[in-house]
């Protein structure tokens, strides 16, 4: 079941509130624990707190704090953007969401107002955070003053942006319709998208007229009397520049009278007009020009008890009807017939069972990059494992290990000189926590004679002398491998000074690998823009033959499954179908039916060329019944030469972030750097190598 839901719009005053709590309301009676989260609000004053936000907690009884509700205001927001760090904004969104997520059965999210300084690129701002969030999509548009073409129009447009990032819409909202359209513009909006669901709310004058209150907060206005009946609505507005016996004429029920504060008589008569059973009810009176009453009047005024709000503001008549004019309302936690008029309107008006089981339904396909690395923090956090880092002066390596440590992420094991470690820490202008990170001197360590004893024991049937053993454990390779295999140490990451032979020959001699393979393969994670694809294998074996190339691709698809990745592998080759000639080829299809017979659950086809792979046009037109065919998620490539150029090409041209190579195969997590990685790289690999210790 799909746990969230994003509400989105393309413009600002769109209705969004009607909406949030009608579906917070529906999902509450339904579900249970629901969460509400705002990714972008805007900048307020010291002590005030987002409206929509605060409504939602307080009606709703939800136990979340305001903090855990939203993600940025709008000033950090754009001080990030301007500083090119999109990616950290989307951590930190992924980050919170997820934590209401793990939390609660389900989590409504917001999306941003459509105003200010970012509004020019808030629709994909929301596009990228609900694609990175793995969710589905409701628009919300709004009818009001446009005719039926452009409102079908603007919606279409909103659509098309969140499909063409395969955000899945699944609801379109159009609200503020005049009552007599309602019928005329869902019947075109099914007509344009048959395959979501429609609904059609009217205006309703009481929610799109503002409160008192609204008008004290968009004024700035003094409130001089009346502080209990703020929730007042408003009807129209009318202007007390004539003389009164003209004035009364022109009140209608909820008036919200604006005069000058100097007219006692506009002001006392329309008290007595809202109190007469001749007139109807007043809304309140505001009064303009900085004026106050003189001081016989609101004594008067004073003395008779509850009366309407009456407001002082500094600006003139004209001003101050223009503002209020151009209003546009919300709803406040204390208004309560707002909120429940709109729940009330919003029920009345969706199609809630119908859309209840269309998004509960849903399943978000794939994942992202974000979501990615997100996940590989998150799983490395919850199970601390020791991992043992050989290459301990590298500047790269204690840069990743001062994050690792500060993020206390893992415990770690440099291995090297102390004390030129401690010179280049020194050096670099970094720490690091003595109770998180060892330094070890291979032939410092207590333990040296004990590996050299064990070494020995291990490969003398290979002609190995104990003096030899004592050589090779000096070596920080051999040292870091031994720390693995007698326990001292969960998993190693090395190769950004050393060759992969240098790192992975002391695995093959003594951790070897696990009952039933027979081949060490690796797998990199292609943190592409918004997908992340396993590739498989592009690190270790030159030119595998069909049994090998067949084990290649099950041990990569039971890593992209245990990474959160549902595997459709694709056996790649210069061909697809059945069409192809030549022994490469062949090599592929024996090898893919050998998956298809040792693991008949998998999704694999084979041969295939890169773009069916991973192309819905393309792969439908190749290999239109294929389950994989435009969907891979797991790409073998047929020889190391291949795949090792395909990764660094797609790499170095798209700025795709390249995760690992990830050994497969071996009975202790040990992976291999490139000489060429950086800190990112270390920091990556160093996550995977603690997740696979997890016994993934």
């Amino acid at each position: 079941m799909n746990k969230a839901l994003y509400i989105a719009t393309s413009e600002s005053y769109s209705g969004k509130s009607i909406v949030a709590l009608g579906l917070m309301h529906a999902l509450t009676g339904r579900i249970g624990k629901v969460a509400y989260f705002r990714p972008i609000i805007a900048d307020l004053d010291p002590g005030i707190q987002d409206n929509h936000i605060e409504t939602v907690l307080k009606h709703f009884n939800l136990p979340q704090t305001y903090e855990q509700s939203y993600g940025f205001k709008k000033n950090e927001l754009v001080r990030l953007l301007n500083e090119g760090s999109t990616n950290s904004i989307i951590d930190r969104i992924i980050e919170k969401f997820k934590y209401l997520e793990s939390r609660y059965n389900f989590v409504l999210v917001e999306g941003s107002d459509f105003s200010d300084e970012v509004s020019f690129i808030e629709m994909d701002l929301n596009v990228l955070i609900a694609k990175n969030l793995g969710i589905p999509v409701v628009i919300v548009g709004s009818g009001k003053g446009k005719t039926l073409e452009n409102y079908s129009s603007q919606i279409h447009l909103t659509y098309d942006t969140f499909k063409e990032r395969e955000v899945e819409v699944i609801g379109v909202i159009a609200n503020k319709v005049h009552e007599t359209n309602l019928k005329e513009v869902k019947f075109a909006m099914q007509k344009e998208l048959p395959d979501v669901i429609v609904s059609v709310i009217p205006r309703v004058d009481s929610l799109a007229k503002p409160t008192v209150k609204e008008i004290v907060h968009a004024l700035k206005a003094e409130v001089l009397f009346g502080g209990a009946m703020l929730n007042n609505k408003t009807g129209k507005f009318s202007v007390g520049a004539m003389q009164l016996r003209n004035f009364l004429n022109h009140l209608s029920e909820d008036t919200l009278v604006i005069t000058p504060g100097d007219r006692a008589d506009v002001i006392l008569g329309t008290l007595q007009a809202h109190e007469s059973a001749n007139y109807p009810n007043i809304s309140g009176i505001v009064l303009t020009g900085g004026l106050a009453p003189d001081q016989n009047v609101l004594r008067l005024i004073d003395g008779l008890g509850a009366v309407l709000p009456i407001l002082l503001v500094r600006e003139g008549t004209f001003a101050v009807t223009n503002k209020i004019g151009s209003i546009q309302s919300k709803i406040y936690s204390d208004n309560k017939d707002k909120i429940l008029k709109s729940i009330q309107v919003f029920e009345e008006h969706m199609d809630l069972e119908g859309f209840m089981e269309k998004f509960t339904q849903f399943n978000a396909e794939g994942i992202t990059p974000s979501m990615f690395q997100y996940n590989l923090m998150k799983r490395t956090r919850s199970t601390k494992k020791h991992i043992v880092l050989p290459e301990g002066t590298d500047s790269r390596v204690l840069h990743a290990a001062a994050r690792l440590s500060n993020l206390d992420l893992v415990n770690l094991t440099l291995l090297g000189d102390a004390t030129q470690i401690q010179t280049k820490l020194s050096n670099l202008g970094l720490t690091l926590d003595s109770s998180k990170v060892n330094l070890i001197n291979p032939v410092d360590s207590p333990n040296y004679e004990d590996y050299v004893k064990t070494f020995y024991e291990l490969r003398k049937h290979k002609n190995v002398n104990i003096h030899m053993a004592e050589d090779l454990l000096t070596d920080v390779s051999y040292f870091g491998t031994m720390m693995v295999y007698k326990g001292d140490a969960d998993g190693m990451v090395s190769g950004a000074v050393h060759t992969t032979q240098h790192t992975i020959r002391p695995a093959l001699q003594f951790v070897k690998t696990k009952p039933g393979v027979s081949v060490v393969s690796s797998v990199f994670f292609m943190c592409l823009e918004d997908r992340v694809s396993v590739f498989g294998d592009c690190a270790i074996n030159p030119n595998p033959n069909a049994e090998q190339l067949a084990e290649i691709a099950i041990s990569s698809a039971d890593s992209s499954r245990a990474f959160g990745i549902e595997p459709k592998v694709a056996m790649l080759s210069y061909s697809s179908g059945s069409s192809g000639k030549g022994e490469e080829v062949d090599k592929v299809r024996e090898a893919t039916e050998i998956v298809k017979k040792m693991r008949p659950d998998l999704k694999i086809e084979g041969p295939i060329q890169y773009d069916a792979a991973v192309d819905k046009e393309i792969g439908k037109a190749k290999l239109p019944n294929s389950d994989v065919a435009g969907e891979a998620s797991v790409l073998i490539f047929p020889d190391l030469n291949t795949g090792n150029n395909t990764y660094k090409a797609i790499q170095r041209e798209t700025g795709a972030l390249a995760i690992g190579p990830m050994l497969q195969g071996l009975n202790a997590p040990i992976n291999d750097l490139s000489r060429g990685c950086t800190t990112e790289d270390i920091f990556n690999t160093v996550m995977i190598t603690a997740i696979q210790a997890q016994g993934l």
